[in-house]
């Protein structure tokens, strides 16, 4: 090597390093695979355990109320030991149900899941922002794309945090295509507008590829969403899609693999990321399935270079 070639090199890693990109290929992360196990298994070890021999390295929280405190502690331990991350507390609820009676109940036990994530050391308690839909609590309303909505979904945000004031977990909307947020964008938005440090983001993307344009590119569709919201990401769904074709859109759910959702562009988008993020199989009616869903996911991730935990 020359003085000229040693001097060039070092000049364009201190340019590369000034401009914060760093030197050499990027690093990748592990993925978490993860899923529900079938069949009642009390004991949090054993079930810690029956997550590993599926070969999943992150978990649903096990049912546990948040006044158990020895069972929330023994499942952190069990769990722990076996290096399997809780991955999300679901509160599954509509935190902008019209009826207010319904609302506080809501909100109240949404705060509740929030607190049990924190004491079990899950990466984060997700719901979607609600609907104003009177019937169907995730149904569509056309006021739920509305600056209202929007601000209301701040004040819940800002709210349950407050309360809660976790110290390990994080509060997560996940996105939806008949609410807010719809896209990247609008959970950029919102993230701002909450601006609290225990908010973060939760990844469904079968639940916002919404258009033939999206439909048609999920690649580049998963990639953007990924890549804008990636300082935020705590947690993914995995699922895929199918388009039943009819005289108007009609997207269906089908197990990873089944479908059209380009499994390699998110596996290489996650590894992306700067930490070992969960990517849960979910909505998928028996223990088959989801093995089939597994199996597909893992064989992609190995084509693409990507590892799991």
């Amino acid at each position: 090597m020359t003085r000229r070639t040693l001097l060039t090199g070092s000049a364009i890693t201190g340019l590369t390093m000034a401009a914060g990109v760093p030197a050499g290929p990027p690093k990748k992360s592990k993925i978490r695979l993860g899923g529900p196990v079938f069949g009642k298994i009390e004991d949090p070890r054993e079930l810690a355990r029956a997550h590993r021999a599926l070969g999943y390295s992150a978990a649903y929280c096990p049912d546990v109320k948040i006044e158990d405190t020895a069972r929330i502690r023994a499942i952190e331990d069990a769990f722990k030991a076996e290096n399997v991350v809780i991955s999300e507390v679901g509160a599954w609820v509509n935190l902008l149900d019209p009826d207010d009676v319904k609302r506080r109940k809501n909100f109240d036990y949404v705060a509740s899941r929030l607190a049990l994530a924190d004491a079990v050391g899950a990466t984060c308690c997700v719901d979607i922002a609600g609907s104003y839909n009177p019937t169907v609590w995730y149904g569509p309303h056309p006021q739920n794309l509305s600056q209202q909505f929007f601000d209301a979904t701040v004040e819940n945000c800002r709210k349950l945090i407050d309360q809660v004031k976790p110290k390990r977990t994080k509060f997560a909307i996940e996105m939806m295509s008949s609410s807010v947020p719809d896209c990247a964008e609008s959970y950029v938005r919102l993230i701002k507008a909450v601006d609290r440090k225990a908010f973060g983001v939760h990844i469904d993307v079968c639940n916002v590829i919404s258009s033939p344009a999206r439909f048609y590119d999920t690649g580049t569709f998963i990639r953007h969403t990924i890549s804008t919201l990636a300082p935020w990401i705590l947690s993914c769904h995995a699922k895929d899609l199918i388009w039943q074709p009819e005289m108007n859109l009609h997207f269906i759910e089908v197990v990873p693999g089944r479908g059209s959702v380009d499994y390699r562009a998110y596996l290489q988008a996650l590894a992306a990321l700067p930490h070992e993020t969960p990517l849960m199989l979910e909505h998928l009616s028996k223990a088959e399935e989801y093995a089939e869903g597994a199996a597909y996911i893992r064989k992609i991730g190995q084509e693409a270079g990507v590892e799991f935990a």
